[in-house]
């Protein structure tokens, strides 16, 4: 069963590679559901989009690990610790396989750890799965809101 859209889902892509870039964009531009991706070449230019306040927060963001200016888990430690950004679900999603990143990653925050697969048609089906799960399948939150706004109604 999928789901019923409560908001249209955008996605903030975190990622030095060009290729892996283009690929991601074709996956999730296939069967007539575009959906809006974003890119950020490196974490710091990342965590400045996503505090600029301008243009809607994305509803999923994809993190490379391994990335210059600020890396994968230092990214996700901003978009954990900020009240505005903290609900956003982040897929880490990079070639490293360490146990050790691993479990800095789920240690800070991540929502899931896919390890990029170097073969294409693999990498293409491994993201193919991300799509129908993250975009089809689950329920995201709605990127407008924080949980301040529903403990401000709460309390009202």
């Amino acid at each position: 069963m999928l789901r019923q859209t409560i908001n249209q889902p955008r996605i903030l892509l975190v990622e030095d590679n060009p290729l892996d870039v283009a690929l991601t964009r074709r996956v999730f531009s296939r069967q007539g559901t575009e959906i809006p991706i974003t890119h950020a070449g490196d974490g710091l230019e990342a965590v400045d989009l996503l505090r600029s306040g301008t243009g809607p927060l994305p509803t999923l963001i994809l993190l490379d690990l391994n990335l210059p200016k600020m890396d994968g888990i230092e990214v996700l430690k901003e978009i954990r610790g900020d009240p505005k950004l903290g609900h956003i679900p982040v897929i880490m999603l990079t070639t490293s396989g360490r146990a050790e990143d691993v479990l800095r990653s789920y240690a800070a925050g991540a929502n899931a750890y896919i390890i990029k697969p170097v073969d294409l048609a693999e990498f293409q089906k491994v993201m193919d799965t991300v799509r129908l799960f993250w975009t089809e399948m689950v329920t995201l939150p709605d990127a407008t809101l924080t949980q301040g706004d529903f403990d401000r109604r709460r309390r009202a």
